[in-house]
């Protein structure tokens, strides 16, 4: 099969042309940098750029669709154009040229209103309610996404859940900058109970989905390893692999999800384009319970994760060398948005 692969420079977006590679498929991929994976053919361009993506589609018989705006700060208007009218410009132009099936990789954000989550399957995306314009704009581009589904053009959304991995520099080497210069609380202890995705399983299940589109298209699907943690202990794990001190201070969740409130309005006011330090959201996520029921989604696609958690962080060890060195980035603003789609990631790196 010719696949296109949009956003290969990612983390997730790297792995899953890796994974199709190893395949024997013929994978093309397309986004502003070149994919830097090997034995992938790249076509550069902006996802707003008709005639880069006709060119890009061209021959493709299946699709996946990882490029996206991730950020907290930015212009809605930014998310807009990238998240939904691009992927709407992908569909388009997608149909027009014959494409049979397309996965639109999403998250777990879209149908996300700031509770916890325990033990939920893949409820229906809900813009309204979505918390940022990221989470908004996702959802508005998956339930367009669905919408375009039929017999002649199938179409499946897989919502990968706290994508990380060797190289992460969403999560991993945000928490390991963090933890390096003591400046990574505990969110009431660190007890909340969260479930992650290796990015290895990630790409498996996004690539599995393409396999079994007869069973899955016109659906969402919510991925994870299915191995829920107290997020103390991930990140204990993160921080050992890193070689840098866990964290050892807490601060209660009210207390945090007020003071990112006024952080989210302070930076806001004053248009600064970094991410913040803490917002509601990150704060919620850091505080509340959010796992998923992964039974539907393994039946669905024929699909078990292949590395376990702990296997993953010795992955992150081997990695790392208990060697991280970081000029002291800030701590992702969503764990749960991160997906492996940010434009910040770059393809996993040599150990260091």
């Amino acid at each position: 099969m010719r696949v296109l692969v949009t956003g290969a420079s990612g983390l997730l977006g790297s792995e899953v042309a890796r994974q199709l590679v190893r395949q024997g498929h013929d994978v093309v991929s397309f986004q502003r940098r070149s994919s830097g994976v090997e034995g992938v053919e790249d076509f550069r361009g902006s996802i707003n750029d008709d005639a880069a993506l006709r060119q890009a589609v061209n021959g493709v018989e299946g699709i996946i669709h990882l490029a996206a705006k991730v950020s907290i700060t930015g212009r809605a208007t930014e998310f807009d154009a990238v998240n939904v009218e691009g992927t709407r410009r992908l569909l388009h132009l997608a149909r027009a040229a014959g494409v049979r099936d397309v996965v639109y990789v999403s998250s777990p954000s879209v149908a996300h209103s700031g509770a916890a989550i325990m033990g939920a399957g893949a409820e229906k995306a809900d813009p309204r309610h979505a918390r940022g314009d990221y989470a908004r704009t996702k959802a508005e581009a998956e339930l367009l996404a669905l919408a375009a589904n039929g017999a002649d053009f199938r179409v499946a959304a897989v919502r990968p859940h706290i994508v990380w991995g060797p190289g992460d520099t969403q999560l991993v080497e945000r928490v390991l900058a963090r933890a390096s210069h003591s400046r990574l609380p505990l969110l009431d202890s660190g007890a909340a109970l969260i479930d992650t995705t290796y990015v290895d399983n990630a790409a498996s299940a996004i690539v599995a989905a393409l396999h079994r589109m007869e069973h899955v298209h016109g659906r969402a699907v919510v991925v994870s390893n299915g191995e829920p943690r107290p997020i103390g202990e991930l990140l204990s794990g993160i921080c050992a692999a890193g070689g840098v001190a866990p964290p050892s201070w807490s601060v209660p969740g009210g207390l945090a999800r007020a003071a990112g409130a006024v952080v989210e309005r302070v930076w806001t006011w004053a248009g600064r384009e970094e991410e913040p330090p803490m917002t509601r959201f990150l704060a919620e996520q850091l505080s509340t319970a959010h796992w998923f029921d992964q039974r539907a989604t393994r039946e669905l696609l024929n699909w078990t994760p292949a590395v376990s958690l702990d296997e993953g962080l010795a992955r992150l060890r081997e990695y790392y060398g208990g060697e991280f060195r970081s000029g002291g980035r800030s701590l992702p603003v969503s764990m749960l948005h991160a997906a492996g789609q940010s434009r910040a990631e770059r393809p996993s790196r040599r150990k260091r």
